[in-house]
Formats: C-alpha cells, sequence, structure tokens
C-alpha cells in the first residue's frame, strides 16, 4: 500500500511543488554548499532570517520553517550524520532524520513532501544503504500514518536517481 506513495525523481528540489521539501541542512541553520545553499538561495534571505532565530539543530534531528520564495510552502531542515565510516550510529541517525521529518509534517498538515538524498554529499555518506535507509524509513513511517499522501525522492544526478529506483525495487 505505501509503495504507490513513494515516488523517486531526477531534478531540481527547489523546484518541486509539494507541500514541503526537505534540506539536508547543517547543525548551524545557516545555509551552506549542495542542497542546503540552494534552498536558501532560491527561498531566499527570509528563510536566513527564520532559520537564526531558531538557533540550530542536532544531528538526526529536524526543525521546520516557512519556504518563502520556494514552490513548497514548508522547508523541514534536518541535519543528516557525517559518515565515519558507519560505526559511529550513523544509520540511526540518518533514519532519525527522515522519520523526524515525515513526524513534522505530520504535524503540520504536510499532504506531500520531497526529500533529497541525505547526508550523501559533502557529508560522505555512501549513496546505496543511505538510499536503502531513505526508503526503509519511509515506508515503515507511512504504514501507520495515512495523512502523508505522496513522498518524493528527488536525486540531483543519474548516479543517486539509480541508487533510489534499487532501493524501491528492493524493499517492494
Amino acid at each position: 500500500m505505501e509503495k504507490h506513495r513513494i515516488t523517486v525523481v531526477k531534478g531540481d528540489i527547489t523546484k518541486q511543488h509539494v507541500d514541503a521539501i526537505v534540506n539536508a541542512a547543517n547543525n548551524s541553520l545557516l545555509g551552506g554548499g549542495g542542497v542546503d545553499g540552494a534552498i536558501h538561495r532560491a527561498a531566499g534571505p527570509k528563510l536566513l532570517a527564520e532559520c537564526k532565530s531558531i538557533g540550530g539543530c542536532k544531528t538526526g534531528d529536524a526543525v521546520i520553517t516557512r519556504g518563502y520564495r520556494l514552490p513548497a510552502t514548508w522547508v523541514i531542515h534536518t541535519v543528516g550524520p557525517v559518515w565515519r565510516g558507519g560505526e559511529s550510529g550513523e544509520a540511526g541517525l540518518l533514519a532519525d532524520c527522515y522519520r523526524k521529518s515525515l513526524r513534522l509534517a505530520t504535524e503540520y498538515g504536510i499532504r506531500s513532501i520531497a526529500f533529497p538524498s541525505i547526508s550523501t554529499g559533502a557529508y560522505g555518506y555512501p549513496i546505496d544503504p543511505a538510499s536503502q535507509i531513505a526508503v526503509e524509513t519511509v515506508a515503515e513511517f507511512l504504514k501507520t500514518d495515512q495523512s502523508i499522501l505522496e513522498v518524493r525522492f528527488v536525486c540531483f544526478n543519474e548516479r543517486t536517481y539509480d541508487a533510489f529506483e534499487r532501493a524501491l525495487k528492493e524493499h517492494f
């Protein structure tokens, strides 16, 4: 039942017409490179101002802001783990990023949400296990939550897209 609610697309997360997009943020929430920088640039300076008022976010946690100039109404910021070889609790922290983002989505009445590939850029998490954790965590959440109608994994490049497609096929 959850499978039809999860899709994988190749594209730019800042252009997704969904209720919320997820930002793979750093602990400061003040912007950075990759997805984080792109979201901050597209949303405009009011996003940075709101993020400053929050005061940061712990690894594995999530916070929500308005989307400002983005097509999405909301931005859920989550801080993924830096890859340290897999023996430092990275898998649990990465799963927490997806789980806590989805919990915030349900609290705010969000029906459609787009995720990037969290932690697989500058934070160095290997794409294959990261995509499996993402798909499994989201699918597990959707088993008990009917309020979210669509979860979209937005992949910036072919390699990431292929990994998420494989993870989806393997899970279902």
